[in-house]
């Protein structure tokens, strides 16, 4: 019997590839992952995870769901993604994604680069994902008037523009997969929902972005990762039809940081 959606409109379990990953990370680890499939957060720190080569167990966590004990231990917030590695606990995807880099010194590639500079260069513009470019993303899904959306789409035009017009390809930094990248991939593996429903295209920010974005989604660690599109789409319907209750679209509504 294939599983439903539950209340919130979430498919219980990874689908397509990210389902075979899913099932190769079942035995018991160190590091174990609290994950959903459909979190673009999680999305991160996976990628790291499988680019890096960093044995861990996967394990799924609906946080609309009540959560167990044991979890709100691991993460008080009772959100995804969280980890746990040998008796401690960790949450936050970007800090995450950090701590495999540095805790797994010996597995390669590395997301941040030795040059200092580029390393700060990396943060820099890391933050400029996380500060920009996401909440421009969901505020464009959760517009509801056609104004508004046109609004909040050209905003999103102008941040990912700013970006595309430092990368120096094929990814951000250039030859190296970076943290850049990562922060900013499960976007665009999930910008078909704008083109979908918003107007977006990627041809409309330029070409350079475009190019950029689909070397990005054609990563081997970010396809081992993704699920099924449709399942996205309708996870994200929520989104659309400005009814989400996560804590995301709670901070757009209010006005405070994702």
């Amino acid at each position: 019997m294939v599983a439903g959606s539950d209340d919130h409109g979430i498919y219980p379990v990874a689908t397509g590839r990210a389902a075979e990953t899913v099932q190769e990370h079942q035995h018991p680890q160190d590091l174990v992952l609290y994950a959903g499939w459909f979190c673009p957060f999680v999305h991160r720190a996976w990628i790291t995870l499988e680019e890096k080569g960093i044995p861990y167990q996967y394990k799924e966590v609906n946080p609309y769901k009540d959560k167990e004990k044991h979890f709100l231990d691991i993460n008080p917030k009772g959100l995804v993604p969280a980890i746990e590695y040998k008796g401690k606990s960790l949450y936050e995807s970007l800090i995450l994604c950090e701590f495999f880099e540095d805790a797994f010194p010996e597995h390669k590639p590395h997301i941040l680069p030795e040059d200092s500079f580029d390393r700060a260069q990396v943060r820099l513009w890391t933050d400029h994902v996380a500060k920009q470019i996401v909440p421009a993303f969901i505020r464009t899904v959760m517009a509801q008037e056609p104004k508004e959306q046109e609004h909040h789409l050209e905003e999103f035009y102008r941040v990912l523009g700013t970006l595309a017009e430092s990368v120096r390809g094929p990814y951000f930094l250039g030859e190296q997969f970076t943290l850049v990248d990562i922060a900013l991939v499960p976007w665009v593996v999930r910008d078909f929902v704008l083109a979908e429903n918003r107007g977006y295209s990627r041809e409309a920010v330029g070409q350079k972005w475009k190019e950029y974005a689909k070397r990005l989604e054609s990563r081997e660690s970010v396809v081992r990762t993704q699920s099924d599109k449709k399942h996205y789409a309708e996870f994200y319907g929520q989104y659309l039809r400005n009814e989400a209750q996560g804590a995301m679209a709670k901070a757009i509504r209010a006005g405070r940081p994702i």
